[in-house]
């Protein structure tokens, strides 16, 4: 099997594969549904309502995130994720009998987001934790790699099958085929095997453990920097779901069916770069600051697209950047925390991750409505490039790192703090098998 696809030699990793892409499909074409019904139906246009949809589905993260990584440390993984499915099923059925019956309101949207975020975040380090289970640790950064293929190949047909649907029958009966394509990664998370199972530590639930989370992300100087960056990259940049909509309405006069397709073209790219994380042995913090810089070119030239194709088009590389931002990110963490805190450290990065939305959604909607549409975009564009300089300059000062031209890609060579412990190794390795050593117990 090819280096990219290794963690599919795994029985249960499979299935989980399976079932993460059929979830995430259902996700994102209810992602893309409940913003168009907002935008469209429920309201004349209003960025900001998309906004506050979006802020109160992503702020449980900040009222419970932190909860769903003491519970991914500590309980039954594959039996918490099977409840939140359905949990998640069963909302999106609600809100798909109220548009049918004509008793839709703005609040039950308001509110369904809101439960749907609760599950979310109990969940969210749930999944990124169990991936540790179905696969050797050596083989950690592949499957976290392949896990995101998978929800990015959800993405590519997700917004897409949305659009259609809502095109043709209303966006009532996307909600309620949601419900159906949630069974799929109930059944699939039935079928895996015991026996195939690696094991982690469960560490057993007592007080304090939260804090003792919060103490070891203090302590680590990358943690905080990366959470740092996510928090402005995230929290201004990663706003498609308003950001698409506006733009695909209000700029270029295009509907459901080309806004579903905005989407699928930011799951090209996405889908471009979890692949090519895929082939990745390990994360570094240089590649993830390198691609938030990208990111927030791509997002600006995006911002100044003349014509709906270019915009479309543009999403390619905002996606790709935006995707080895995420993956990196999630792999350097999942690697380089112990397996008893391993939980609750990506509980706390996922909670300033997804959990700023509350704070930002709503400023980037009320951008796109009273500055216009492409501002929502340049915001974003503008923070994460300011974001990466400074982060970039405090961090080559307090970790003392330098840099020097290559003759190869990526044409630049890094003097940092992973470069001298990994000399310091090969210096104590060379003389502990120098057969004149002295002090090696010889």
């Amino acid at each position: 099997m090819s280096k990219t696809f290794y963690s599919l030699r795994f029985m249960n990793f499979r299935l989980w594969f399976v079932s993460n892409f059929f979830s995430a499909t259902a996700i994102w074409m209810q992602r893309v549904s409940q913003a168009w019904v907002v935008l469209t139906v429920l309201t004349s246009g209003s960025a900001f309502a998309v906004g506050v949809t979006t802020a109160l589905q992503f702020a449980p993260q900040l009222l419970v995130g932190a909860l769903g990584g003491v519970l991914a440390d500590s309980v039954n993984r594959r039996r918490l994720l099977q409840v939140t499915q359905i949990l998640v099923a069963l909302l999106g059925l609600v809100l798909g009998i109220l548009l049918l019956t004509d008793n839709a309101h703005l609040y039950h949207v308001y509110l369904i987001a809101f439960v749907t975020g609760f599950s979310d975040a109990i969940s969210v380090p749930v999944r990124q934790t169990f991936i540790s289970e179905l696969v050797p640790r050596e083989n950690l950064p592949n499957a976290v790699a392949l896990n995101s293929t998978a929800f990015n190949t959800a993405r590519l047909f997700g917004p897409a099958i949305a659009g259609v649907l809502i095109e043709l029958v209303g966006p009532g009966w996307v909600f309620v085929v949601n419900c159906a394509i949630f069974s799929v990664p109930i059944l699939t998370l039935t079928l895996m095997r015991q026996k195939y199972f690696f094991p982690h530590r469960c560490v057993p639930r007592h007080r304090g453990m939260l804090r003792e989370g919060f103490h070891y992300v203090r302590s680590r100087e990358d943690l905080k920097a990366l959470i740092a960056l996510i928090v402005v990259v995230s929290g201004l940049g990663f706003n498609f779901q308003i950001t698409q909509a506006i733009m695909a309405t209000q700029v270029y006069g295009k509907g459901a069916g080309e806004y579903g397709l905005l989407g699928s073209m930011l799951a090209i790219g996405s889908l471009t770069g979890a692949l090519l994380a895929a082939r990745r042995s390990s994360s570094r913090f240089s590649l993830v600051l390198g691609a938030a810089g990208f990111f927030g070119i791509a997002e600006g030239a995006a911002a100044l697209a003349p014509s709906y194709l270019t915009f479309a088009l543009l999403m390619i590389p905002t996606g790709l950047c935006m995707m080895t931002v995420l993956v990196s990110s999630n792999s350097l963490i999942q690697i380089t925390t112990p397996e008893e805190l391993r939980g609750r450290a990506i509980s706390i990065y996922m909670m300033f991750n997804l959990g700023v939305t509350p704070f930002f959604a709503p400023t980037v909607g009320w951008v796109g409505e009273y500055l216009g549409p492409r501002w929502s975009l340049g915001v974003g564009a503008i923070a994460s490039i300011l974001a990466v300089a400074v982060i970039f300059l405090v961090t080559k000062v307090r970790w003392r790192v330098s840099l020097h031209p290559s003759g190869s890609w990526p044409f630049v060579d890094i003097d940092g703090p992973r470069e001298r412990a990994a000399a310091g190794r090969a210096a104590q390795g060379s003389e502990l098998n120098s057969p004149d050593c002295t002090g090696c117990g010889r």
